[in-house]
């Protein structure tokens, strides 16, 4: 992970695509997935520090276009329950109403 990350931050340049940036770095780490080069990408945002903000820029972006959405299990809440339906409430008439 820290080699993917390293090597990540000697890549990474302003205006590079995120499908560049992960051919350049398949380049030097042949064995790597896709999966691993953005988690690295994660890492490198959080663990380092970077003197250039554009670097952190480009990395920040690659990370974010390129994360898996099947990466973790889908979060579920629990099942949703139907609305009560309220009854209608009748109003009771008053007497004089109805004699008339």
């Amino acid at each position: 992970m820290e080699a993917l990350s390293a090597t990540l931050w000697s890549l990474a340049v302003p205006g590079m695509t995120p499908k560049a940036l992960r051919a350049a770095v398949r380049e030097k780490h042949p064995e790597a997935s896709k999966k691993d080069i953005v988690r690295a990408a994660f890492y490198a945002l959080i663990e380092a520090r970077s003197p250039d903000d554009q670097t952190l820029d480009a990395l920040h972006r690659f990370a974010l276009a390129e994360r898996i959405p099947g990466d973790e299990p889908p979060l579920t809440i629990g099942k949703r329950r139907k609305k009560k339906q309220r009854r209608a409430v009748e109003t009771p008439v008053p007497e004089t109403a109805v004699a008339a």
